[in-house]
């Protein structure tokens, strides 16, 4: 029997994990179809993967219930999941209000904390630190968004970001946040509140069940 939803994802990748975790934590069956980096024959860089999404990345989403609907870019993709699915407002709330306070933290990690710390990575860790300048610039800025993100869980004081419960905008970083280990960050010794709210997201039952076929490379190299 196919799955209401197919999902184009990388085993590495942290932006096709959130979207697993999405669809887990709302109950949504679909099917994963790992994608490689590259133009092999199970690339992202294929005229055939191209149709799907022009841009050649990861994540991709097809609702074979709702036309075959193609969505890509993870942002789009989770509003798409919680607009049209999430009808108890399980992970994204009704009024325009509280949607604006969960849109301002899911936007900053596409925009910010995602970027930045993909960059720290590939400068730190997957180009051996030969651009140090550039290494420390982007690691330098993890920290500062770690400390942004520890501030408002101390403002806040609820183990969530806003409006007192898990959200899509607390889900998008998980992912993210769990990567810090590959640049050195000790997230329970630096950063306790946001090691404690990470830890209440990995033990929630859709991310536990979201997991399946995901790989954790080595940390940082020097």
């Amino acid at each position: 029997m196919v799955k209401q939803f197919t999902l184009y994802s990388h085993p590495v990748g942290p932006n096709g994990w959130k979207v697993a975790q999405v669809l887990c934590e709302l109950g949504l069956e679909y099917e994963t179809v790992f994608k490689d980096f590259g133009d092999g024959e199970n690339g992202m860089k294929t005229s055939e993967y191209e149709k799907i999404n022009p841009n050649g990345r990861i994540p991709a989403l097809v609702d074979h219930s709702n036309n075959d609907f193609i969505i890509w870019e993870s942002g789009a993709i989770i509003l798409y999941l919680v607009k049209k699915y999430d009808t108890e407002h399980k992970l994204y709330p009704a009024s325009l209000e509280d949607q604006t306070l969960v849109d301002t933290w899911f936007f900053f990690q596409m925009t910010g904390f995602g970027p930045y710390t993909g960059q720290a990575v590939w400068f730190k860790v997957l180009t051996g630190n030969k651009n140090v300048e550039a290494s420390d610039r982007y690691v330098a800025e993890v920290h500062r968004m770690c400390k942004v993100l520890s501030g408002q869980l101390e403002k806040e004081a609820t183990g969530w970001l806003v409006l007192g419960k898990c959200t899509i905008a607390d889900l998008s970083f998980l992912q993210w946040v769990r990567f810090l280990y590959r640049l050195g960050i000790d997230l329970e010794k630096e950063y306790p509140l946001v090691n404690k709210w990470k830890e209440a997201m990995l033990a929630k039952p859709g991310v536990k069940a979201s997991t399946v076929g995901e790989v954790w490379p080595a940390g940082p190299t020097e």
